[in-house]
């Protein structure tokens, strides 16, 4: 694909006039880092406060009656226990259990869902979504079908989305569906010095909005989404307004933050993007998850809840679960020089066992970390593994996750 061919987010022009240096992330033109250079953004976000440009993620309005139990019936994580102004972390599960995508539920009311998606599955996802709402009706349909042949109805009770079988009242609808990307620029601000930053350009009081909550404001007298939610490991907020905005509160935020050469804000690009995701264990669909991956491999049966009653792929994630796991994703440290790379062989004891699914220097941790799938008695801290390094065999270990924990 051309340059002039791949998607632009609102802020293209800023980041070019800014020294970004743009690459093809996805199919979209996006700044990989500015002129102070990876590291300098990554410990300039730990250290005070970093602004990233996410408006490239793609936005899906569930909307009407049946929106929770629609979501949860596509989505890992439980939606039923979302109060209004809070999100949670979940995952589109395939029918085999592995990962369609990985995914922010916000319920804005019971009848009123938001989704924000990877920028590059968008239009994977919003297939998805709509090939499993066909699906979900026919399933509808086809218990109908059965109830009258029982001389029974849709309205009569059941649990078949409560947690238990059968057909229900509860029973899947399919509510309104917005692809709403278009509609949104989104600017991540994150880092110790970030809500003091945003503070400054709104009246919503910031403090009392918690991890991975929300609420509606004006910041710098744009309308927006106020959310304590991030992808650095850090506190901070992402802001979602209309594109037409995003310059006006980019340029605000950086006027604001920037204090002075060695504390101020930085503009951040993809790359401190994910060494900062890393170090704090955060996955990258596409590296940790994949529709080949289950939520159980890759650490993430925290957003699993089979207990909330039926949902895609729930029989063979309930079937993984019970049977173990033949392979888990390990966090490990390199032991000698060396840095291991995105599929890159993993070996013990001389046989090939796993593969690098992440893997980069920690600027802020002064390591070399990463991330490789290994056979489930293997992934075990304290297992010294060996990592195929450009044909040169370097010594790893594997070690506890998350790398980074921010202190409260």
């Amino acid at each position: 694909m051309s340059e002039t061919e791949l998607k632009k987010t609102p802020l293209n022009a800023v980041h070019r006039a800014l020294g970004g240096k743009m690459v093809d992330f996805g199919g979209w033109d996006m700044p990989v880092q500015y002129t102070a250079g990876v590291i300098e953004e990554h410990m300039r976000c730990r250290t005070h406060a970093g602004l990233f440009d996410v408006s490239h993620m793609g936005e899906i309005w569930v909307e009407g009656p049946g929106s929770i139990e629609f979501v949860n019936s596509i989505t890992t994580n439980d939606v039923t226990k979302l109060v209004d102004g809070q999100a949670h972390y979940s995952a589109f599960p395939n029918e085999d259990g592995g990962v369609v995508d990985d995914l922010l539920v916000y319920r804005f009311g019971p009848e009123k869902l938001l989704l924000v998606v990877n920028a590059g599955t968008t239009d994977k996802d919003w297939a998805w979504i709509h090939r499993s709402a066909d699906t979900l009706v026919r399933m509808d349909a086809a218990s109908a079908s059965r109830l009258a042949a029982q001389g029974r109805t849709m309205n009569e009770p059941d649990t078949r989305l409560a947690g238990g079988t059968g057909d229900s009242d509860k029973s899947v609808r399919t509510p309104s569906l917005t692809n709403a990307s278009s509609n949104f620029c989104q600017i991540a601000i994150q880092g110790p010095d970030a809500i003091g930053i945003l503070q400054t350009l709104t009246e919503t009081e910031l403090e009392p909005i918690r991890y991975y909550h929300f609420t509606t404001g004006k910041v710098d007298g744009v309308d927006a989404i106020i959310s304590r939610t991030g992808y650095t490991g850090e506190d901070g907020f992402e802001v979602y307004a209309a594109p037409e905005f995003a310059e006006q509160l980019w340029k605000k935020m950086m006027e604001t933050g920037r204090y002075g050469e060695a504390d101020g804000i930085l503009p951040c690009g993809l790359a401190a993007r994910n060494t900062l995701r890393l170090e704090a264990g955060m996955s990258l669909y596409g590296h940790e998850l994949g529709d080949d991956i289950s939520t159980y491999e890759a650490n993430l049966g925290w957003i699993t809840k089979l207990d909330k009653g039926d949902f895609i792929g729930r029989d063979k994630l309930a079937a993984q679960k019970e049977s173990g796991l033949t392979r888990k994703l390990a966090g490990f440290e390199m032991t000698e020089p060396g840095i291991a790379r995105d599929g890159y062989d993993v070996y013990i004891d001389g046989e090939r066992c796993g593969v690098v699914t992440s893997g980069s220097p920690a600027p802020f941790l002064k390591k070399n970390i990463g991330y490789a799938f290994l056979p489930t008695e293997l992934a075990k801290v304290g297992q010294e593994i060996k990592i195929d390094v450009r044909g040169r065999q370097v010594n790893a270990v594997v070690v506890p996750t998350p790398f980074y924990k921010r202190q409260k």
